[in-house]
């Protein structure tokens, strides 16, 4: 599909969107701020009709059954209610219904039937609810089994690690903000890389997410899994938020509403949000990191058939890095445990995004979404990973930047209706993203400023288009069955201005998916959930593959449930699955491509979580994998850092005013460093806490990292470096210390 067709299509597609007309229903409001409510669940006497509430507290009751008289109506965090349909105040076949917010019991949670984000949904938003986000690493560990790590100083994107993979910044797992993608592709550091310092953590709404390569509307990257945020479409109340600890570390954060209705319910909503922070970090060389984000968003109705939703984001940081220091510089003194080999590592980076999306009811009794989005980003780090291996004299410092520019659209259908006697859900979606990026460089240098050699330089061009189609059928009351189909489509261009040379390729995918979901009653949903998925490798790659084996397919099998043992006690588990065919990555540490082979992982997921009493809640996560290449000799069939054994958990005591608190763990086991186990990454067990005190104006209170101060190795891999003295080169373990003994106090006002 050309561009222009692309584009005739997104304009008839808006212009028809606004056209049709919604159907009967209710909202569902937030009692005291008039806030719609999302994710609201709403059922029938007889559970024969169950619907969730969408970002504007719209429930559809067209297909309510005949002869029902009241509906019950619920969700984490707020009180449930039953309604008769007589006592409703229909205007225009829309009417309001209030909750009053409170801290949920888990005695009061059911499981709903649903296959839209699987059966972590319920797990998810009891976490986010009873969990409070502290930071912007703990958004990214609300995943059960996920674990991140940093290794290049605070502005750089994570290393994430699940499901037996060490998924590097991103490579493996799809994120998005609001629809927006944020993994980079064909990116200067490394393919899908996944910065998400541009999200204030306070304005996070909700986060969905789940595993495995299953669900039609998750594209590119999507083999362990997704993670999408939402962030807040209304702001409840204006605040100012001040947040100090060593380290000269300084956090302010500010939210205000410009437009507030006092009406019975909030129909638009325009706030701005701003973000500071700086730390001299705890490192020996101080990485002075700077940060500011910004945003502006509107949320509202045009009419009874559409609503609007605009953004507009800012970021920027800088940072100096200590980079990974080796175990013998330590050992002999050389660095102290937080010391530095190059001190003049680090970066910078921007990105400015806007994002505009509209949803519509058609008279047909669809809903159709239409999302436009382009972000500016820039990136420039400075790293030394070998010391003077490469280059004895100058050292091995390397430039990696690159100036992009990203244009996108997402559209999606999705009707209820009948297929014969049974209920069916149709999905379909397309899904553009045209990705420009200038400058893509890998340079060796010295102290930063001086070039030394100049190793990759070029322009990149990529397209991405994808459609999907999914049918959901509702064979019984209990058991629905999804098909899906997904089509991708890629266009590689590469201009190298080192030689002006000019290479493209074309590659493509498809990928089915089978999913079964069979809901037994409100306390036991079991599932089994299959698919192919991808991840695209760098257009440096595509382009002199011709675009042959570049886009290797992940097949994955899922079996699990979640249930509600007693009134107080959710157990989720996952029994899976995972093979990937051969690949080619693209190092952008070395300007190198490494042919890689085919692999296997299989494993079980169990998450526990339990109101011990009233308010207090406990949270286990287990994960463990049998991660291995294949191909191989069984001794030599490693893949280097994968996670083998985690857990997370912890007590937190939850209210809505007065004392809150948490004690939570992190566990990860030795795993291997290389591909003979020779080499291990050693694991470790950590400890945070957290106390605050909330009243209706204000709140306080502090969090602590580490709380045992244990001296443990966030990232670690088996590098080969030569340090100045050094007449060879040592392979050996690499490593970035972790935080130790740390507490943040903070103090926020609500106005």
């Amino acid at each position: 599909m050309s561009i222009h067709k692309i584009i005739v299509f997104t304009v008839l597609t808006i212009v028809s969107s606004i056209v049709f007309g919604q159907t009967s229903g209710v909202y569902i409001v937030d009692a005291t701020s008039k806030v719609p409510i999302q994710s609201a669940a709403v059922q029938s006497d007889d559970f024969k009709f169950n619907r969730v509430s969408d970002e504007n507290g719209f429930v559809d009751l067209t297909k309510l059954p005949e002869n029902t008289t009241s509906i019950s109506v619920s969700c984490i965090g707020f009180q449930s209610t039953s309604v008769l349909l007589t006592s409703l105040a229909f205007t225009d076949q829309v009417a309001i219904i209030y909750l009053e917010q409170k801290v949920s019991s888990l005695s009061e949670v059911t499981i709903l039937a649903s296959s839209t984000n699987g059966v972590f949904k319920t797990v998810g938003e009891l976490d986010i609810h009873i969990r409070p986000i502290n930071n912007s690493q703990e958004v990214l560990r609300l995943v059960p089994g996920l674990f991140i790590g940093q290794h290049a100083g605070g502005g750089k994107a994570e290393q994430i690690f699940l499901r037996g993979f060490d998924l590097d910044h991103g490579t493996d797992i799809n994120i998005t903000v609001d629809g927006m993608p944020v993994n980079m592709v064909s990116h200067a550091h490394g393919q899908g890389y996944a910065d998400l310092h541009f999200v204030i953590p306070e304005l996070i709404d909700h986060v969905n997410f789940n595993k495995g390569p299953y669900f039609a509307d998750k594209g590119n990257f999507t083999t362990a899994g997704f993670i999408e945020f939402k962030t807040k479409k209304y702001l409840e109340d204006n605040f100012v938020k001040v947040e100090g600890g060593p380290f000269s570390t300084v956090r302010s954060v500010v939210g205000l509403n410009l437009l507030k209705s006092a009406d019975k319910k909030q129909n638009q909503s325009l706030y701005v949000a701003g973000e500071g922070l700086f730390t001299k970090g705890y490192f020996d060389s101080p990485q002075d990191f700077l940060r500011f984000n910004g945003i502006i968003k509107y949320h509202g109705r045009l009419n009874d058939q559409n609503s609007l939703s605009a953004t507009v984001t800012g970021f920027s940081s800088e940072w100096t890095a200590s980079g990974q220091i080796p175990d013998r510089a330590v050992a002999d003194g050389l660095v102290g445990f937080f010391g530095a080999i190059d001190p003049n590592e680090g970066g910078k980076t921007s990105r400015y995004n806007a994002n505009v999306e509209l949803l519509s009811y058609w008279r047909n009794g669809a809903v159709v979404r239409n999302q436009l989005y382009y972000s500016k980003y820039f990136f420039e780090l400075y790293s030394n990973f070998t010391f003077f291996k490469i280059d004895p004299v100058n050292g091995d410092q390397i430039r990696q930047k690159e100036n992009r520019d990203i244009f996108g659209y997402n559209g999606i259908y999705q009707k209820e209706l009948n297929i014969g006697r049974f209920e069916s859900e149709t999905k379909a979606g397309v899904q553009v993203r045209y990705d420009v990026v200038q400058d893509v460089e890998l340079t060796r240098t010295k102290d930063r400023s001086v070039v030394t050699n100049q190793i990759m330089l070029g322009d990149v061009n990529e397209l991405n288009a994808g459609a999907y189609y999914s049918q959901k059928v509702l064979f019984t009351d209990k058991l629905s069955v999804t098909g899906a189909v997904r089509f991708e489509y890629f266009d590689n261009r590469y201009f190298n201005k080192l030689d002006s040379s000019a290479l493209s390729s074309t590659s493509s995918i498809v990928c089915p998916k089978l999913n079964f979901n069979y809901h037994v009653n409100e306390k036991v949903q079991l599932y089994l959930f299959n698919g192919r998925g991808y991840h695209s490798n760098d257009t440096r790659v595509a382009v002199q593959e011709n675009g042959k084996k570049v886009l290797p397919p992940a097949y994955g099998s899922d079996l699990g449930g979640v249930f509600k043992l007693g009134k107080r006690f959710f157990v989720q588990t996952a029994f899976w699955y995972l093979w990937l065919d051969q690949e080619f990555i693209y190092v952008g540490d070395e300007g190198v491509v490494e042919a890689g082979g085919q692999t296997r992982r299989y494993g079980v997921d169990v998450s526990l979580r339990y109101e011990i009493l009233n308010n207090l809640f406990a949270d286990v996560d287990v994960s463990m994998a049998n991660p291995r290449a294949i191909g191989v000799p069984e001794s030599e069939s490693y893949l280097p850092l994968a996670p083998v054994f985690t857990s997370i958990g912890g007590l937190t005591y939850r209210k809505q005013y007065g004392w809150n608190g948490s004690l939570r763990y992190r566990y990860m086991a030795d795993r291997p460093a290389n591909e003979t186990n020779s080499v291990i990454a050693k694991g470790y067990f950590l400890i945070d806490g957290a106390v605050n005190y909330s009243a209706r104006k204000w709140a306080a209170g502090f969090t602590i990292q580490n709380l045992l101060n244990s001296e443990w190795k966030e990232t670690q891999f088996d590098t080969e470096s030569r340090l100045q003295d050094e007449k060879a080169s040592v392979s050996e373990i690499h490593f970035t210390p972790g935080t130790p003994f740390f507490f943040r106090l903070n103090f926020t006002v609500f106005l």
